[in-house]
């Protein structure tokens, strides 16, 4: 039980330091100086690419433990997870301002919350009410502030709310497949399970540039490629690349083998803060009245959610086929009489 403390300790952890990198995705369109946002994302997925290849190859002596599928899996999500998602996120941020996005992503924990009680149920659903009237009446509360800034149109509005919307589907989806996957693998291949996404992300990228050159989306061949002009440019995208993709994905896959779902979904919440905290210092102003109470609202019904998982459940010890205790640092749960 003492082990399984510990891994839990260890993974809440992990968690956070993979949130805290994934908010820097929140600061990418004001960070590019003259450049675009599609040369930000263009030089930064490159650079994670490079990170993945070199992580294969540190990493090569675990390929025989994936299967070729696995692998494509891996870089599969890599393009979804990594690569799309930021996009999202990106582009909800320069559409709809530093609330809006930051905002739905804080839907995530307690969907995580759901597929995780419908796939495993842990809690009857009625004690879930309060946390998804929290999160409901926080989103309305900050997504009609930033509705109202004066800097947004209804269309911008709309696109960042497209935006942030197709992040939330694309994060669950990512979440669900990849913990179901990372469960079953050996521990030892959890480093290159990882730099395979990166190698996904970064091929799909370099993939993309052609097309981005066509449409005449990239400013790098007009203003240079030289230090001088795109100094801060490379700095700020391997700064991104390496804490919100490549530290984020690790150190969210070392903390996914070791938390539930309905435990690691709800971690999630901290992106959120952060985002939103990053975010409105490079506006350089605070939080309004509305847009604090709507947060506030949203990390109150997360933290609700928390709660009423962990205290309806216990963890119960498992055996294997052959009678042995089950290690397993994914402890099942199940509602205690007590607690309904």
């Amino acid at each position: 039980m003492t082990s399984t403390r510990t891994s839990v300790f260890t993974g809440v952890l992990l968690a956070s330091v993979a949130t805290l990198g994934w908010a820097l995705n929140f600061i990418a369109p004001y960070v590019t100086g003259d450049y675009s946002l599609y040369d930000l994302m263009a030089v930064r997925f490159l650079l994670v690419g490079v990170l993945g290849v070199c992580g294969m190859i540190l990493r090569r002596a675990q390929l025989r433990l994936l299967s070729p599928g696995q692998c494509w899996l891996a870089a599969a999500l890599g393009a979804s997870g990594c690569l799309a998602y930021g996009v999202c996120i990106a582009a909800g941020v320069m559409f709809g301002g530093p609330v809006l996005t930051p905002a739905c992503v804080g839907m995530v924990p307690v969907l995580l919350a759901l597929v995780g009680n419908a796939r495993n149920k842990t809690v009857p659903w009625l004690r879930l009410t309060a946390p998804l009237l929290c999160l409901t009446v926080g989103l309305l509360l900050s997504n009609i502030s930033s509705l109202h800034q004066p800097a947004l149109s209804a269309v911008s509005w709309l696109a960042g709310l497209f935006f942030s919307l197709s992040a939330v589907a694309l994060w669950l989806g990512f979440s669900v497949v990849n913990q179901k996957h990372l469960t079953t693998l050996p521990a030892q291949a959890t480093g290159l399970w990882t730099a395979l996404m990166l190698v996904g992300a970064g091929g799909t990228a370099a993939c993309l540039l052609p097309v981005l050159y066509a449409f005449d989306l990239l400013q790098l061949p007009t203003l240079g490629f030289g230090l001088p002009q795109a100094g801060a440019l490379y700095a700020w995208s391997l700064i991104i690349a390496v804490m919100s993709t490549v530290a984020g994905a690790w150190a969210w896959n070392a903390a996914t083998r070791r938390l539930p779902m309905v435990l690691s979904g709800q971690l999630i919440a901290l992106e959120s803060l952060f985002a939103t905290l990053l975010g409105l210092w490079f506006h350089g102003r605070g939080p309004s009245v509305m847009e604090a109470t709507g947060l506030a609202a949203v990390l109150v019904g997360v933290v609700l959610a928390v709660r009423i998982i962990l205290t309806g459940a216990t963890p119960v010890l498992t055996l294997n086929t052959d009678g042995r205790p089950n290690d397993d640092l994914h402890p099942r749960l199940t509602c205690t009489a007590r607690n309904l």
